[in-house]
């Protein structure tokens, strides 16, 4: 299949010029299903977006196809992180990066120029192939909100491709961890730190001391653990009354992902314990662990993709979690691909014109192959 490289670049430059953030989709929201309905798909939007007072919802495309096919999903997310206001991208020597003073946006940019080229490829090639389905999420970047939202009765597909990842076009991301946060909240008592510091019971020492003896960091080859952010006290003449720390768990083996959490409240318990004081602790389930084994028609079909443009297919687990998380947890079978840009979520972040044109390969090959 011939790749129209000009086009496709042109149509990147495009969506990262659209500023985009979570909840602030609805103008990349409008420019796509323009572009999808041109392309002969039935699009309908959900209401996604009400569940965090957003602009959008998720968008959600459909193009029949043979029946002795595979009905396939492909799927990229339309919000960026910040600083994604005003992206002037510049195209230098075969690479696609910002001016500097904002990210550059392939995150997911790309996933969705790619998606958006191969579809129009199919088209103009007149391939054979069974029901597709495209959906741009909302806020991925803001907790996998738009996912979270979308109704798994309104999807068709037996399988789904998530364009969204940094590893080199050929890697499938068939593993992905659970993640829980855990907000702990440390009571002390407060008193005047000059005039009767014994009076007061200190949270922060308490929370210092709790994050002490947390595990954390790497914890083994499946689990990592966290303290992000601590907040406490009101002045330094005040023994602070409480203290505030977050902290994330995440492990491929949801076994592994209890003990860690286990030991990171037995550690604030344990501390708040010592001063004869208190903690409240909020568990929160981010999203669901999965895994897909090599011998799934998803993971299958895409290796023989890969083969086909000449790359080379690779299985891998991950240590963050994406959309493929939540539908994996709907049970729609989904694996995330490959994209290689570089330093995303950094003013540094560059996509090359060779890995754009080469995942959208991909996305006919899988297309052209199922």
């Amino acid at each position: 299949m011939h790749i129209n490289r000009e086009r496709l670049v042109n149509e990147f430059l495009t969506l990262v010029q659209i500023d985009s953030f979570a909840g602030e989709e609805r103008e990349i929201a409008d420019y796509l299903r323009r572009q999808l309905t041109e392309l002969g798909l039935d699009v309908t939007e959900d209401d996604a977006g009400k569940t965090i007072g957003g602009s959008a919802g998720n968008i959600i495309a459909q193009l029949p196809g043979r029946s002795d096919k595979p009905t396939i999903m492909f799927c990229a997310h339309m919000d960026r992180v910040a600083p994604g206001k005003g992206i002037k991208p510049v195209v230098e020597d075969g690479i696609i990066r910002s001016d500097g003073t904002t990210i550059l946006g392939a995150d997911d940019a790309a996933g969705i120029a790619a998606i958006l080229e191969a579809l129009r490829v199919v088209k103009e090639a007149g391939v054979p192939h069974g029901s597709l389905e495209v959906v741009f999420t909302i806020a991925e970047e803001g907790g996998l909100f738009g996912a979270k939202a979308l109704d798994r009765s309104r999807l068709k597909a037996d399988f789904a491709y998530f364009l969204d990842s940094n590893d080199q076009v050929g890697a499938i991301i068939n593993r992905a961890p659970s993640h829980q946060n855990l907000d702990f909240t440390f009571h002390g008592k407060a008193a005047h730190a000059g005039v009767s510091p014994e009076l007061g019971i200190n949270a922060i020492r308490i929370a210092a001391e709790a994050i002490a003896s947390m595990n954390l960091g790497r914890i083994d080859h499946e689990t990592t653990a966290n303290a992000g952010v601590i907040h406490g006290g009101m002045a330094t003449n005040i023994v602070p009354e409480t203290c505030t720390v977050k902290c994330e768990a995440r492990s491929l083996d949801p076994a592994k992902l209890k003990t860690q959490v286990d030991h990171m409240m037995a550690a604030a318990q344990n501390s708040a314990a010592k001063y004869e004081s208190k903690v409240d602790i909020k568990l929160t389930d981010c999203y669901p662990a999965y895994t897909i084994p090599d011998s799934h028609p998803v993971i299958q079909l895409a290796a023989k993709a890969c083969r086909a443009i000449g790359v080379n297919p690779l299985t891998k687990g991950t240590g963050g979690g994406s959309d493929a998380n939540i539908l994996n947890g709907k049970g729609l079978p989904s694996v995330v691909l490959g994209l290689n840009y570089k330093d995303a979520h950094s003013t540094r972040e560059s996509m090359a014109v060779e890995d754009l044109v080469k995942v959208t390969e991909l996305v006919v090959s899988i297309i052209e192959h199922a």
